[in-house]
């Protein structure tokens, strides 16, 4: 506020302003609460850093229970959100059934795919329809070993996880049932002998990749969760690829998926079987190393994935 003193005839007439003291005392206030939730926040993250990056122990079991935990009479447990989580049956259904249906959109040319005189029209090319057959197959077989054969040993998986492997799978799917299934599709260079010797190798993986599958369900199943053994050759002389190999699921895997590459001779195909190789390659290496290291009498003439090579 503003205040005019009146003087004698002979003064100058001043004016004195005044600030209200309610305003500076808020704005004090306010500078204080905000430095205070600055040093809470700082402190916080403070606090994560050193809890993510210098936390000692291990994360505990699912099953453990904490009169069994080797500690004193105190310990520090630490609880981490992990956030969104899927159960990985849930996980394989989404990443499997995508594919199945959004190759089939494309084979059966639904409109605004293709132009609009092609709308729901079947390609002269009896490989188109075989390839179409294969791709089905393959992933029925994978949504039945999802539910009737694996058995998953991890509860759940992130769910930015799940989505970007839908994402991956679903994408791929996509790229490559639109140039199998374009009308200017070209038919391999080879004819049907190109398509029939693929074929048949397809069909040798597709069962070897099942046997595998059953094979470690069985070994799971006879063992139980606390007993642990590698996997040996069995009768299937599907499964005598374990006498060279660490993870022939894989290997049968990869050979499918080249074989369908050779069949088509579609680049997107190809691609996916070469990505594919290298996460395989990475899955395989981890489990040759977790083997080697736990089991002593592991045998030294298995690779990862690939004979003899990789």
């Amino acid at each position: 506020m503003c205040q005019r003193k009146h003087r004698t005839p002979g003064d100058r007439v001043s004016l004195h302003c005044a600030q209200p003291a309610t305003g500076m005392n808020s704005l004090v206030c306010l500078n204080r609460n905000r430095k205070t939730k600055l040093c809470i926040l700082f402190s916080h993250l403070v606090f994560l850093f050193f809890l993510i990056y210098f936390s000692e122990g291990k994360s505990l079991k699912d099953d453990a229970v904490l009169q069994n935990l080797p500690v004193g009479t105190t310990a520090t447990m630490y609880f981490r959100d992990l956030g969104p989580q899927i159960g990985w049956t849930m996980v394989f259904l989404a990443e499997y059934i995508g594919p199945l249906f959004i190759y089939l959109l494309f084979y059966f040319r639904l409109p605004y795919i293709y132009s609009q005189q092609d709308a729901f029209t079947s390609s002269s090319n009896s490989v188109v329809t075989l390839a179409c057959a294969c791709h089905t197959c393959h992933y029925i077989k994978r949504l039945i070993e999802t539910v009737f054969v694996h058995r998953f040993s991890h509860g759940t998986v992130p769910l930015r996880t799940t989505v970007r492997s839908c994402v991956y799978y679903w994408t791929f799917s996509a790229w490559l049932a639109f140039y199998i299934n374009h009308p200017l599709y070209t038919p391999p260079s080879y004819g049907d002998m190109q398509v029939n010797y693929a074929l048949a190798i397809f069909v040798l993986c597709e069962a070897g990749n099942f046997s595998i599958h059953v094979a470690l369900n069985n070994l799971k199943a006879e063992g139980g969760p606390k007993c642990r053994k590698f996997p040996r050759p069995t009768k299937n002389p599907f499964t005598w690829l374990f006498f060279l190999v660490s993870c022939p699921n894989y290997t049968y895997e990869v050979g499918a998926w080249a074989s369908f590459s050779v069949m088509t001779q579609c680049l997107p195909v190809a691609l996916f079987t070469f990505f594919g190789l290298i996460q395989m390659t990475i899955w395989a290496n981890g489990k040759h190393k977790a083997y080697t290291r736990e089991f002593k009498d592991y045998p030294h003439l298995r690779m990862p994935i690939i004979p003899l090579l990789l």
